[in-house]
């Protein structure tokens, strides 16, 4: 990974210094999600911002990464961790590249560490006696050399895909019933030019470091070999791909067809493998996520597996019992009403709900709500029955209502 310049990670997710890694990765996912190229076409601040989040993540949610830059302020794949936590400390040693990485990226033969801020000659100078203070001007040193690198080095290495999310609006009936669906996306893919490689043509002689895959630059009386920007240390470069101008990766919309199980809940999460941005120099394609939201019904409401509906019922049905239709996702159902139920009293029938899509075998129940309706009386006769009705059953349903005035 290429140096980085004195950026504060941790302010551009919108965390404190002592956030965990679940912290970290969540704030990511979220601003990842605001800023998303494909949500944000076009936008080029956006663009800038998402690269910026993505590079403090690539930092942050890597231990020894987060742990340099914590000691240094910035990061680079050139330090070495031990000799920055010794520098960190106070110490003065000779920064090394790790094993693996090419050429040699610190030279201080000849440098007298003795007159540099916080060394002994300047705190006999300056009367300081500050232990350790000369590793802020280092750091200020070293990040600057890194800036003036510029650019980032080529990434040789796979680099996986990056997820997608949409979210899919179905029918009440297909969520419960299951069916499927589709959605049109627009993802990255390999380019068909360069095929994934960013480049075309031949390779030829970096132009920057005439094939030696490291400069050299100076930083006061300190000599940096550093690995080159421009090739990213390997003496060769090549054109970048027209098609893609050097990402490998183009944007095409492809409309996707996908299977939504049975009994699927609302903001319930369908992921498919290898179907988000394709990956580059060889690595996995990210997965697309598909957030589900059903569409609701005019007589019935689903909560979670079960399902809520209002039937009215007659005076004579709710105080004598009666057995009526009422009806369910599946038909026509039969439910029984016990005598003297009241207006508002919820029956439960069972297995009546919906099926779960995350367990095969349990179902959800229907919950009724009684709604009595009082009739409409237009003869006489029926007015009479009512008046006698009233007068064999003489109780106020008003007596406990008063009992707690």
């Amino acid at each position: 990974m290429p140096s980085t310049q004195n950026k504060d990670y941790y302010g551009l997710l919108g965390v404190k210094k002592t956030a965990t890694a679940e912290e970290i990765r969540k704030a990511f996912r979220k601003l990842a999600r605001k800023y998303h190229p494909d949500v944000n076409p076009g936008d080029k601040k956006a663009e800038e911002k998402f690269k910026e989040i993505s590079e403090a993540n690539d930092i942050l949610s890597d231990d020894k990464k987060r742990k340099v830059y914590d000691q240094l302020g910035f990061y680079s794949d050139q330090i070495d961790p031990a000799q920055a936590e010794a520098a960190a400390r106070g110490g003065y040693g000779r920064p090394r590249p790790q094993s693996g990485q090419q050429g040699v990226p610190f030279d201080f033969e000849g440098f007298d560490f003795s007159n540099f801020e916080g060394g002994p000659a300047a705190q006999r100078q300056t009367g300081s006696s500050a232990a350790g203070g000369g590793w802020g001007g280092f750091r200020d040193i070293f990040s600057g050399i890194f800036n003036q690198a510029g650019g980032r080095q080529p990434q040789s290495g796979p680099q996986a895909g990056t997820d997608l999310e949409y979210t899919v609006n179905v029918d009440f009936w297909t969520a419960v019933r299951g069916g499927t669906a589709r959605l049109q996306i627009l993802r990255q893919e390999i380019c068909p030019t360069c095929h994934g490689k960013a480049s075309s043509g031949a390779p030829m002689q970096c132009p920057e470091c005439h094939g030696t895959g490291h400069v050299t630059q100076m930083g006061g009386r300190m000599k940096f070999n550093i690995q080159c920007p421009r090739c990213g240390g390997s003496g060769r470069v090549q054109e970048s791909c027209p098609t893609c101008h050097g990402d490998g990766t183009v944007q095409r919309a492809e409309t996707i067809e996908f299977r939504i199980k049975a009994g699927t809940r609302d903001g319930q999460r369908i992921r498919l493998g290898g179907k988000g941005n394709a990956g580059v120099n060889g690595g996995p394609a990210g997965d697309l996520f598909l957030i589900i939201r059903s569409g609701s019904h005019p007589i019935f409401t689903r909560v979670a597996d079960n399902i809520e509906v209002s039937v009215p019922v007659r005076v004579d049905e709710a105080a004598l019992g009666a057995k009526i239709d009422v009806p369910t996702i599946d038909g026509r159902a039969q439910l029984r009403i016990p005598p003297g139920t009241q207006s508002g009293q919820k029956l439960r029938m069972r297995q009546k709900g919906v099926a779960s899509a995350s367990n095969e075998s349990h179902r959800g129940d229907q919950i009724v709500t009684v709604e009595i309706t009082v009739p409409q009386l237009r003869d006489e006769r029926s007015k009479e029955i009512l008046r006698e009705f009233a007068h064999l059953n003489p109780e106020d349903p008003r007596t406990v209502l008063w009992s707690k005035v």
